[in-house]
């Protein structure tokens, strides 16, 4: 794992093994950046990262200039290692330890881009949009990307725009109207 672009390009990203997750692809996240270099400015934005793992979006997003990343994951080696890596490299990235569930339903602000990648099997990943949207954590004309396999289709869900496929990675985009 690497971080592709912005001013950490090359900077790799290792992970200890005990971090159970399934970091998104090079491939898969260098697509998702091109398609969000058309859509959003990341210079300057603030991004909610739900389901961080290795933070491996997260430092994608600060590389490229975000303002600030606030990383949410229940797990204790996911929070300990997001935060030392983004702050032994001077990246604005914080992590919350929490279940993403229980931090969705407890608002507190709102981000003009909320990004998802939940572990696939996840029960309940179907009802991810409509938690998010719900509880407004998504600012008007804001920006919902929901990471998953194949086999969950959110096209019928709330503020369903479009999904892409990049080999087994899908990105489900959803945009929160005024």
């Amino acid at each position: 794992m690497r971080i592709i672009s912005g001013t950490h390009k090359g900077k790799s990203i290792v992970a200890p093994k005990q971090i159970k997750a399934r970091p998104t692809t090079d491939f898969a996240k260098e697509s998702l950046f091109n398609i969000l270099d058309n859509l959003v400015d990341i210079e300057g934005l603030r991004v909610l990262d739900l389901f961080g793992g290795t933070g491996n979006i997260s430092y994608e997003f600060a590389s490229r200039g975000a303002e600030s990343v606030l990383t949410v994951d229940k797990s204790m080696d996911s929070y300990k290692f997001i935060n030392t890596f983004a702050h032994e490299n001077e990246l604005p990235v914080k992590c919350v330890k929490s279940d993403v569930f229980k931090f969705l339903n407890k608002p507190k602000d709102s981000f003009p881009l909320v990004f998802a990648d939940p572990p696939y099997a996840l029960r309940n990943i179907i009802s991810l949009p409509k938690v998010i949207f719900d509880n407004k954590w998504v600012e008007p004309d804001g920006l919902l990307i929901i990471e998953h396999g194949r086999e969950t289709d959110y096209s019928k869900e709330i503020h369903y725009q479009e999904t892409r496929v990049y080999s087994r990675v899908n990105f489900s985009f959803f945009q929160q109207n005024q």
